[in-house]
């Protein structure tokens, strides 16, 4: 009797950026709830999830991204670790799937410190599971999370999972740590700051040749919401107002420039264009490439 597979594919994915490579990583998937979404009706949101064939409990990924040019190697975003269940935390597998040893990595780059970005720098001891990478993060992100009157203001299981956590996983990188507010921060690839979301949200802009990949860390948490209402925000926005006001900015610039964009919550492997229609904008996820 033949056997039927009980897993998916590995979910890596490449993407040539003129001589950069670029290599998303999934580190799984998170099963939300409605109830972390503000600003509009759940009768409109189940609607919309619907409309698009979509379960009604979202289900957001969480993709990584490594970055290969010019016999250099980084890596943005590290997934979850084991923190947050079994439907999380692969990227070590991938990687290794993919062929890419972690140990060649000379620098991670984040585009914030939630739990689902930066857990995975650290083991359960607290330990860098990066020991010889240069961390790379917006000095406004750092400064947010150890901020202790922040923190005290902070709900307890926000001050628990968000500021205690990421204080956790900044601690072993600390002497190795490069904090910027704007422009190259590795070779190809050049920071742009996207605050609303967190103080420090970056995206960042690779580019080489005449090619160019925007990635947009958490400009959207649930895309086929998100996109076609701009004004949903999450319950873990630090600023609901301004991250709504950069989502739109950031629609506009990439509908305007017809940018390539991915992003840590778009279905895997994440590469899409936006593009503007009567009703609003829309995401068209880019085809399958079959050769690099």
């Amino acid at each position: 009797m033949t056997e039927i597979p009980q897993q998916q594919v590995p979910g890596v994915y490449r993407r040539r950026i003129g001589d950069i490579l670029v290599t998303a990583i999934s580190d799984g998937y998170l099963d939300a709830s409605l109830d972390v979404t503000r600003n509009l009706p759940v009768a409109e949101a189940e609607k919309v999830l619907v409309d698009s064939f979509r379960p009604l409990a979202p289900r957001i990924a969480v993709n990584a991204f490594v970055i290969q040019a010019g016999g250099r190697q980084a890596l943005i975003e590290t997934g979850s670790g084991n923190t947050m269940g079994p439907t999380l935390g692969w990227l070590p597998k991938n990687l290794q799937i993919a062929g890419i040893d972690p140990a060649k990595f000379e620098a991670v780059l984040l585009t914030h410190m939630h739990p689902d970005h930066s857990n995975g720098l650290t083991s359960d001891a607290g330990e860098a599971l990066f020991p010889e990478c240069e961390l790379i993060v917006h000095e406004d992100e750092v400064a947010h999370w150890h901020d202790d009157a922040r923190m005290a203001r902070a709900p307890e299981r926000q001050a628990r999972r968000y500021f205690q956590g990421a204080r956790i996983q900044f601690a072993p990188y600390r002497k190795r740590a490069r904090m910027f507010r704007s422009g190259e921060v590795f070779p190809g690839i050049t920071a742009v700051p996207i605050p609303g979301h967190t103080p420090g949200h970056t995206a960042y802009l690779i580019s080489s040749g005449s090619e160019s990949l925007l990635i947009w860390g958490d400009i959207v948490h649930i895309p086929d919401l998100q996109v076609p209402h701009p004004e949903v925000c999450m319950e873990f926005d630090t600023d609901p107002t301004a991250a709504a006001a950069t989502r739109r900015r950031v629609f506009d610039m990439v509908a305007t420039d017809r940018m390539l964009v991915a992003g840590m919550h778009l279905h895997f492997p994440g590469f899409a264009h936006m593009i503007r229609r009567p009703e609003g904008y829309a995401l068209l996820p880019e085809a399958w490439r079959y050769t690099l």
